[in-house]
């Protein structure tokens, strides 16, 4: 069982206090993040046909949740991993214009994650999409989008302050910009998640840029699916977490692939067979918009302003028996 348990940990709310906490922070940040971005809410689907291709494949290895449909028998139905394509073919569909986009309130299950403090099988982030030109798709543009959404996060550490400020986390000033070949040549010598977790107690806030292609060590920073991101113009959001030492994800992000990345990445990835599926025919044949997207996590996103050991304090789903008990002992009331 991979579970840290912080020395003297004090939850600050009770059960309650922290549900209503829960549901404050979500019904603020989507109306802030909606307003600020220039996005719509729309509805999003739970599951997905195999054959559309439209299913996030995350790292590629990950196994989705699959089952058959009575009214469907020849198709294969699968959970969603996150709607990365869909939103994008949702776009196009809709017919969102430059400048425009959507979020979605997504729920996925990841059969795979290992539940720890920051890892369950149950999924709940906003997914949000929009529209750009393709003369938007530059490292300015991703720059900047970032520090939007890195605006809208302080903004909600002050909301936060306003109601609960005996338990709300004081979250640093500016964010901080760096590549991971960058990031392998400052600490050549580090595992990947070390040089995060390096960086991000530097820095406080990082935007980690450039991950799914191979480094100069012949290994990629993490693994990227290879027809969404493109890999030169994504990044993650990491924020420093001292109540676990450790630099915590909230947001995994990028301008997406155009007909060149996408080719050029299935090659590498050795996917070139996904060119016949749907989804992707309609992107080579540039039927689809160029388009910047990606996905915040609503309950890494109230751990972090709640300061939270274990996200099962703040999202209910299935826990092991003892790390529940385990955790109870220590204070961390899993829901």
């Amino acid at each position: 069982m991979n579970l840290i348990l912080p020395k003297d940990y004090n939850p600050r709310l009770t059960i309650r206090q922290t549900q209503e906490a829960i549901k404050y922070i979500r019904d603020t940040f989507q109306k802030e993040f909606g307003k600020q971005m220039n996005l719509e809410r729309i509805s999003a689907p739970l599951f997905v046909e195999k054959s559309t291709g439209l299913n996030d494949d995350l790292n590629g290895v990950e196994r989705p949740v699959a089952f058959d449909m009575a009214a469907l028998p020849a198709e294969t139905i699968e959970v969603v991993h996150s709607l990365a394509k869909w939103k994008r073919m949702a776009l196009h569909q809709y017919g969102f214009q430059p400048g425009e986009g959507l979020y979605t309130n997504m729920n996925a299950i990841r059969r795979d994650e290992i539940p720890d403090n920051l890892h369950s099988c149950y999924v709940d982030q906003w997914d949000w999409e929009k529209v750009i030109t393709k003369e938007e798709r530059t490292l300015d543009t991703l720059q900047d989008t970032v520090k939007n959404i890195f605006k809208i996060i302080k903004h909600m550490e002050h909301e936060v302050w306003y109601k609960y400020p005996q338990a709300v986390k004081q979250l640093p000033e500016d964010i901080y910009f760096i590549t991971s070949q960058e990031l392998e040549d400052k600490y050549p010598d580090k595992t990947p998640k070390e040089r995060e977790n390096l960086i991000t107690r530097e820095h406080g806030c990082v935007f980690l840029m450039k991950i799914g292609d191979k480094l100069k060590s012949g290994e990629p920073h993490d693994g990227r699916a290879p027809d969404y991101d493109d890999w030169q113009l994504n990044g993650d959001i990491l924020f420093w977490f001292d109540t676990l030492n450790c630099a915590l994800e909230i947001s995994s992000m990028g301008v997406r692939v155009d007909e060149t990345s996408l080719d050029q990445q299935l090659k590498k990835a050795g996917c070139e067979e996904r060119k016949t599926l749907p989804y992707h025919r309609m992107l080579l044949n540039r039927e689809l918009p160029y388009t910047i997207g990606g996905g915040i996590g609503q309950s890494r996103l109230c751990m972090l302003l709640l300061d939270r050991a274990h996200i099962g304090e703040v999202q209910a789903s299935i826990w092991p028996a003892e790390m529940k008990k385990v955790c109870k002992e220590h204070k961390i009331y899993l829901l």
